[in-house]
């Protein structure tokens, strides 16, 4: 949100000029710039003397001349410091991202902007969006690197580590650097990122964790000594504990070499671990910039008070909220504000006129309301819920053990679920989650123990149980992407699971697909749309309708939340907990995230290397935990309180 006229860092004495500066002495006076493209200051630009790693200005990203994606984006990022990007799906951060690369998605173009990369050049800069794409190609990875999102999908499954992080040199360095010299600086950045090169460089990526896997992915980024790095979600699929230990090591590893990271999430609370600053982005353009702790602690956007407001926290239970509607897409925003037919303090000119900059001290906000939203009431606490006694077990496990082949996952697991509960399962990655929740529908054959619904036994596969069994325990799986067949529509896709089950004529059917639609709080229009033509919060709910429309007692939940924005999970969350007290569901919730499990889950289960730790309803868990083990995941789980 810096002047996008300004193609390279503004000087000191410049800073010193600015609006903003002359208004220092008065906190409590915004500055509004005239123009609304063009901010009156710089808010987190980096101080007198501190080199600028990269600075974006102007940038706009079009799919055709009147629809743009991005618009009038600019930024600093100084060395060492870390700028967060969040949004929901849709805001455009992820082309933000690509574009710090010089790269813009299938069909679209970077038709305005500069990205000016130190470093390089010269002069000491280069704008990356101004060179032809064999000068950019040279510039990827040696000055600029790119961490992915899921880094199974990023390294070559059929080379070695050392091969594929010898290729990163190679292709930027030819021979030149000598095969010694390469191997030396090849287990040098492992050990920098916490692996043993000894047991890292001959092995495969299936080979390796997870958190091992991200690691790798790290050292490869680092091993040119980039000066800007672009973190693309860069732990959305790991375990919490797992996601700490990166999170220490990106930003120990940003101070140390004076790398400017810019990370793109749409994790809150994670930005409120690691970042120095924070960008808030809505329908491609960023409408609240600040320091961490000005954006988080004192949000004068209603977007990002929405989206704080929507964000679960590890040690409150709060009331979620939840943003009406969707981002409109590229070619069909609203004139004026984007945000005003979702906001709930929008008047007349919000609909009309394009709010300018207000500045508040270097926190920066697009809104004709900001001095307004300042003042607002923060998350409303809720009460901790008392788990009712005396209630029918309708779900028992007994002894259940489960492996693949000669390997052990569960060993000598007990459990029960009571009528209307909802019981949590939580651990790291490899603590047996999935594999019990599979168990438990019928999907792990290789398991000794009992399974019992009602007090009676179930078969270990789900071919082998009555059709009765099978109605009343329904799974949700973890990813709405993968589950629903993309050939079918909604309708057929529901009107499919009914007709396992019930046959009844067809005018029932339909009533029934209608009425699991309306319980999702989806409308009945959405029957005939195909799943990819969905949002993914709208494919989720398809899914929890596909499982309502059977009419069961037990909902198996695996990682349902972890692949959405923190707005649409909130929606997720709400809808879950509305459905149990409207029809008295049990609810069996696999997660490793704490901070959910505060705001849904009656009691909790923990597992560690397939054995159960502890278990006990839910605010005993998290408030006074026992096990050393369960301690750790606490503490590691991310909280937006870390800056507020």
């Amino acid at each position: 949100m810096n002047n996008p006229d300004a193609g390279a860092p503004a000087r000191p004495q410049e800073a010193a000029a600015s609006p903003a500066a002359e208004a220092a002495d008065h906190p409590e006076r915004p500055v509004v710039s005239p123009d609304p493209r063009i901010p009156a200051a710089t808010a987190g630009r980096p101080g007198a003397g501190t080199v600028v790693a990269a600075s974006v200005r102007g940038l706009r990203v079009e799919l055709a001349a009147d629809r743009d994606v991005v618009s009038d984006v600019s930024f600093d990022i100084g060395a060492g410091e870390i700028v967060g990007l969040v949004g929901e799906s849709g805001s455009g951060k992820t082309t933000v991202g690509m574009a710090l690369l010089g790269f813009a998605r299938r069909g679209a173009v970077i038709a305005a902007g500069s990205a000016v990369l130190a470093g390089t050049g010269s002069s000491g800069t280069t704008d990356i969006l101004a060179l032809p794409e064999k000068r950019r190609r040279t510039l990827r990875g040696r000055v600029v690197a790119y961490i992915p999102q899921d880094p199974a999908a990023s390294l070559n499954p059929s080379l070695k580590i050392e091969r594929q992080l010898s290729e990163v040199i190679r292709a930027h360095e030819g021979n030149g650097a000598g095969r010694q010299a390469a191997g030396e600086r090849i287990r040098a950045v492992l050990a920098e990122v916490g692996l043993k090169p000894e047991l890292t460089l001959g092995r495969y990526p299936h080979q390796l964790s997870g958190g091992q896997m991200q690691r790798v992915c790290i050292a490869m980024a680092l091993i040119l000594r980039p000066r800007v790095l672009v973190l693309d979600e860069p732990t959305t699929g790991l375990d919490v504990s797992t996601q700490a230990v990166i999170l220490k090591l990106l930003r120990g590893l940003c101070t140390s070499h004076q790398i400017g990271a810019l990370y793109v999430t749409h994790d809150l609370s994670v930005l409120a671990e690691i970042a120095d600053r924070v960008l808030v982005m809505y329908a491609g353009r960023v409408v609240e910039d600040g320091g961490t702790s000005q954006v988080f602690g004192r949000a004068k956007h209603p977007y990002s008070r929405a989206l704080l407001g929507s964000v679960p926290d590890v040690r409150h239970r709060t009331e979620l909220s939840v943003i009406p509607g969707r981002t409109a897409p590229p070619g069909q925003r609203p004139s004026g504000c984007a945000f005003h037919p979702r906001c709930p303090l929008a008047e007349d000119r919000c609909k009309t006129k394009e709010p300018g900059t207000t500045d508040f001290d270097g926190h920066l906000v697009r809104c004709h309301r900001a001095a307004q939203v300042a003042g607002q009431a923060d998350r409303v606490i809720l009460p901790t819920p008392v788990p009712a006694s005396g209630r029918t077990a309708v779900l028992s496990v007994r002894g259940l053990s489960a492996g693949y082949g000669q390997h052990a996952v569960l060993r000598d697991i007990s459990l029960e679920v009571f009528e209307g509960e909802c019981l949590a399962i939580v651990g790291e990655s490899g603590s047996g989650k999935t594999t019990l929740s599979r168990c438990l529908i019928g999907l792990h054959a290789q398991q000794d123990g009992e399974v019992s619904y009602r007090g009676a036994s179930l078969a270990a596969e789900a071919r082998q149980r009555s059709a009765a069994h099978r109605q009343r325990l329904q799974y949700i799986f973890q990813s709405p992407f993968n589950s629903l067949n993309p050939r079918k529509s909604v309708s057929a896709i529901l009107t499919t699971a009914y007709r396992t089950f019930f046959r009844e004529g067809k005018e029932t059917e339909q009533a029934a697909v209608a009425d699991a639609l309306a319980a999702v709080g989806l409308s009945a229009r959405l029957g005939s749309a195909l799943p990819d033509e969905l949002s993914g919060g709208e494919r989720q709910r398809v899914s929890i309708a596909r499982a309502l429309i059977c009419q069961p007692d037990i909902l198996l939940c695996d990682e349902v939340t972890s692949a959405l924005d923190v707005s649409v999970q909130a929606s997720i969350l709400r809808l879950l907990g509305g459905l149990r007290e409207e029809r008295g569901l049990s609810m069996v919730f696999v997660t490793h995230n704490l901070a959910v499990v505060r705001n849904i889950a009656d009691r909790v289960l923990v597992l560690a290397g397939g054995r159960v730790v502890e278990t006990a309803p839910a605010a005993e868990i998290l408030d006074n935990p026992r096990s050393h083990y369960t301690k750790t995941l606490i503490s590691n789980t991310p909280s937006l309180d870390v800056t507020v």
